[in-house]
């Protein structure tokens, strides 16, 4: 079996009495679309907060590229390739879309901004904000305000600011939320080959999106993990059916 690139072992949150994550674990292999799905309140945040660097485990261990990274900052981890995109855009709407990978890139970089110098002229810089933005197929609106992007498109900046990194690994945060039925098709497909290049820890509701990405599915429960599967073994499952899948389907 393939090493695993991401590997959470038996991680433990607890707010007072609240326990968001209760002795999850969880990896993610090359190559892969790794879902993690669950009802609203079931704790999903609150582990991708500890796996990108933002909440600190009470108990467990996040592995990274073979690595033990429970110890490092969001920057560390990011600058070691862990690539995030959020729930709610944090792009900068008023500037334009190249403008927004650069000062990705130069963040990622070099840590606090450097406004002294004139890095939309910074080579080093530059180039590879392009090449991140022809990835995703937005290098024609590179000068375009942010604001002016179609949500979709916004999607795909996120993404082509994260691919600044040379990401190992991308943790995407509910990536369809605010598409259309067209729009999500498309952010599909580009999902689908952008595993290729990084393999993909998934945050969704969208449950066609995630029975026809997912190699694997996670279902998280009040904190823990109730199963992972593929598709159909999830869909089978009488477990997830009952505590997840049924709500759904009577809604």
């Amino acid at each position: 079996m393939t090493e695993p690139i991401l590997d959470i072992r038996n991680i433990s949150k607890s707010f007072g009495a609240l326990r968001a994550s209760n002795d999850v674990s969880l990896d993610l292999r090359p190559g892969e679309i790794h879902a993690l799905i669950g009802p609203n309140g079931a704790g999903k945040s609150t582990l991708i907060k500890q796996i990108a660097g933002n909440l600190r485990p009470d108990a467990g261990a996040v592995w990274f590229n073979g690595r033990d990274v429970t110890e490092l900052d969001t920057v560390a981890r990011a600058r070691a390739g862990l690539g995030r995109t959020f729930q709610i855009s944090s792009l900068a709407m008023e500037m334009t879309v190249l403008q927004n990978v650069v000062l990705g890139a130069m963040g990622h970089r070099t840590g606090p901004f450097r406004f002294f110098r004139p890095v939309m002229k910074d080579r080093a810089l530059l180039a590879p904000a392009m090449q991140a933005l022809e990835q995703v197929g937005l290098e024609e609106f590179a000068t375009t305000r942010t604001a002016d992007l179609s949500h979709g498109q916004r999607r795909q900046l996120e993404v082509a600011v994260a691919l600044t990194l040379s990401p190992r690994v991308f943790l995407m945060d509910e990536p369809m939320a605010g598409l259309g039925a067209e729009g999500s098709h498309r952010l599909m497909g580009f999902l689908d080959e952008l595993r290729q290049q990084a393999p993909i820890l998934l945050v969704e509701h969208d449950m066609d999106a995630v029975f026809a990405l997912a190699d694997r599915i996670s279902v998280l429960v009040y904190g823990q993990i109730i199963a992972t599967g593929s598709a159909d073994e999830i869909r089978a499952n009488p477990e997830v059916r009952s505590a997840y899948l049924g709500e759904e389907e009577d809604a």
